[in-house]
């Protein structure tokens, strides 16, 4: 009972270090520890950070606007809910801090953090003096599992501050610049099968028949009950005096939604950058499997493989994709495995790894969905030609450098992880089955060597033509009706 009591999860996952199953990588230091500026109390006083200190305080200075009277206001501030602050903490990184240093650290270091995020959406750094490397490396610092702070403690600051509309805003601009990839209209890893793939994309679109009698279900047992119904919903809205209506389009555009950037219940900024690349409005499906069912495990390695059993893989055609995005559709003899868009740069393997080491903390109860979707990629990707057709593909933005690269990269990430094995269950159970099924295969082998482009296409026919010619020509010269020629060469001959 004792042993359950130590394990128990808290309501919410503490800042903490990183998991001891971790720390003896070779490469720890360089991807879990910060490399400019430590943030909060676990890295706090080393001296490789000096300059980061100082670049604290200029930070700080600019975000009081040099008020010594806001600075003294902010600390009583903090001081008064410092206990529900180190709350947010692992007792173990604070023990070593009294109330009133752990208050002034947190004061300088929230106050840095939001303008830094403020200066860096609004491109102000070099108002400051502040060297371009030192604001990439402390980029890459902010989220690092142990150089976070309490996001309650960045919504207080906000709240204090004149410029709170602003500062949410450069946050979610901040955020989104790390977990979305803009994109072109269409990016087709195949031209000349584009067309295939849209229509098997617009084929799963559809909803299913079972869906849409649901729906109808639904629809009419809100038609029967009068006080849902959509009629006296739109009703109330005529009826409902201006003041008491929820809110105008207006309003939700001008001030900042908590609900809509998904920060309600923020524990830091990787927990919010987590989020916003998993999209958590959006429920990821994965059935529960039954005490009975085996985990099928499968047989093909790479993209290529894939590719060869005539499956290609596609950029996900979702509007607001997220990493959970993946899924698998089929038309006739070709499948489809619709991936979302990633970039990969420096900041990619350390801004992984920390997620999952996050996912890893004993008292956050999740369902490893970071973990589980580089697991997947790691299962494409096995050289650097599964990278180049990635990269074809419109799926991977290569910022890092050779293909080569990006391949150990992703090799690197994906050892040793434990990843959920009901998360992409069904799409893995999808391409298992189109790849063992030899038929498929065959066609699949038969459009590759004679329609996948152009000259091959040209080639089979001109070949295929050719034949239909020689056979005609044959059996003319068999099979042929007597002529004229024939019956004078017979006269001829009996004469």
């Amino acid at each position: 009972m004792e042993a359950r009591k130590n394990v128990t999860s808290s309501p919410a996952p503490k800042i903490q270090k990183v998991i001891f199953l971790l720390r003896d990588n070779k490469d720890f230091n360089i991807h879990y520890e910060p490399r400019a500026v430590s943030l909060g109390p676990i890295h706090h006083g080393n001296e490789k950070y000096k300059l980061g200190e100082k670049y604290k305080l200029v930070l700080t200075y600019e975000f009081v606007k040099g008020s010594e009277k806001k600075i003294n206001d902010l600390f009583k501030k903090i001081e008064e809910k410092i206990k529900e602050l180190k709350e947010c903490f692992e007792e173990e990184v604070i023990k070593s801090y009294d109330d009133e240093d752990l208050t002034w650290l947190l004061l300088v270091d929230g106050c840095a953090t939001l303008q830094y995020i403020f200066c860096a959406a609004n491109n102000r750094f070099e108002d400051l003096n502040i060297k371009t490397d030192s604001v990439a490396f402390t980029q890459q610092d902010l989220f690092l599992l142990e150089n976070q702070l309490p996001y309650r403690l960045l919504k207080w600051l906000m709240s204090w501050s004149q410029n709170e509309a602003e500062l949410q805003k450069s946050i979610h601009t901040y955020i989104g610049w790390h977990a979305t990839v803009s994109l072109p209209e269409d990016h087709s890893s195949i031209v000349r099968c584009a067309w295939l793939s849209s229509l098997s994309w617009r084929l799963s679109q559809k909803p299913k028949p079972q869906q849409a009698e649901n729906k109808k279900e639904q629809s009419l047992d809100s038609e029967e009950k009068g006080q849902t119904s959509s009629t006296s919903r739109r009703l109330d809205l005529h009826t409902k005096p201006k003041p008491q209506q929820v809110g105008s389009e207006k309003d939700q555009e001008s001030r900042p939604s908590k609900e809509k950037h998904g920060d309600v219940d923020a524990i830091h900024l990787l927990d919010l950058l987590r989020t916003r690349l998993l999209d958590k409005n959006k429920q990821i499906k994965h059935r529960k499997r039954n005490g009975n069912s085996q985990i099928t495990w499968p047989s093909y390695r790479n993209v290529q493989e894939l590719r060869a059993a005539g499956i290609h893989v596609e950029r996900s055609r979702k509007e607001n994709s997220c990493l959970s995005d993946i899924s698998f559709t089929t038309l006739g003899c070709l499948g489809f495995l619709w991936l979302s868009p990633i970039t990969v740069d420096d900041s990619t393997r350390p801004k992984f790894l920390d997620l999952i080491a996050y996912e890893m903390c004993l008292d956050f109860q999740n369902d490893f969905a970071i973990t589980s979707y580089i697991a997947f990629l790691d299962s494409l990707i096995d050289e650097p030609n599964d990278v180049k057709m990635l990269r074809k593909a419109g799926i991977l933005y290569n910022c890092l450098g050779s293909d080569e690269e990006v391949a150990r990269v992703f090799n690197e990430i994906g050892t040793d992880l434990v990843p959920n094995s009901e998360i992409y269950r069904d799409v893995r159970v999808q391409i298992q089955k189109h790849y063992k099924n030899q038929l498929m295969t065959w066609f699949a082998q038969v459009y590759h060597d004679y329609f996948s482009s152009p000259w091959t296409f040209m080639a089979f026919f001109g070949a295929l033509l050719a034949l239909v010619l020689t056979v005609i020509q044959t059996w003319y010269a068999v099979d042929s009706p007597p002529g004229p020629c024939d019956n004078f060469c017979k006269n001829l001959t009996r004469n």
